[in-house]
């Protein structure tokens, strides 16, 4: 059977982890459940949140970062430590449903697709009225980045991506924060991989609420994007049998 693995980054979300790996753990997946918690550098309990859950489940795993680094260094620590034939991120704020990951790994499963990528702007399910500034420049990096990788992806910036555990092992996260979003789209991309896209629904947060993303890191993600698509080597080509 299968396994998958699942990477939570976590920077100071103790109020919402626990419920979130309990999501992650009531579904079923079709294939066997490593959880990776990745606390990076929390303040706020949250690290040993993690480590008393890890301490109640044998298919949880729990690293820490003594500083805090980014969300693309905890993904970093965890795609490295994961032992799952598909990966997925997960983020701890109860902004995204457990539920729905079935639908981007089952594509994975049936030797369909090597990527999949959700979409918040596909139509299904309920969706959060929120910012619509964040709306309008996530469509604008999108745009860019599917010009410049020639995929006609709808939302680079979803918290929800699935990998063929061979489509990680050529790649090399570089980004700390945020900016592994664009990074990871225009590295799959270069690698020729098969990539599809599947609705999901969204749970969206405000800032008080605790969302992160602010607007250095949109300046980044345009960053990302030209360096990533116009100044990057791509990395290996993918297996020949795929």
């Amino acid at each position: 059977m299968m396994r998958l693995s699942v990477v939570i980054p976590v920077y100071n979300e103790s109020g919402t982890l626990e419920k979130l790996v309990q999501r992650v753990q009531e579904v079923d997946y079709g294939c066997d459940l490593e959880i990776v918690i990745v606390d990076d550098g929390s303040d706020d309990g949250s690290g040993e949140v993690a480590e008393s859950l890890t301490s109640q489940h044998a298919e949880l795993l729990c690293l820490r970062h003594q500083k805090n680094a980014g969300k693309g260094a905890a993904i970093r620590t965890g795609f490295a430590r994961a032992t799952g034939d598909i990966m997925i991120v997960q983020d701890a704020d109860l902004e995204y449903d457990p539920r729905e990951i079935p639908s981007l790994i089952e594509l994975i499963r049936d030797d369909i697709a090597d990527v999949v990528f959700g979409s918040r702007f596909l139509a299904r399910g309920p969706h959060r009225v929120l910012y619509y500034r964040h709306y309008l420049v996530n469509r604008m990096l999108t745009s860019l980045s599917d010009f410049l990788t020639n995929l006609n992806l709808t939302d680079i910036e979803v918290c929800y991506k699935a990998f063929r555990r061979e489509v990680l092992a050529g790649i090399t996260i570089e980004e700390e924060r945020f900016g592994f979003e664009p990074e990871i789209t225009a590295k799959v991309a270069k690698g020729n991989w098969r990539i599809y896209e599947v609705p999901i629904s969204y749970y969206g947060r405000t800032y008080e609420e605790g969302k992160k993303i602010g607007w250095k890191d949109g300046v980044r993600a345009l960053y990302c994007i030209l360096k990533y698509n116009l100044f990057s080597s791509a990395p290996p080509e993918p297996r020949k049998d795929r």
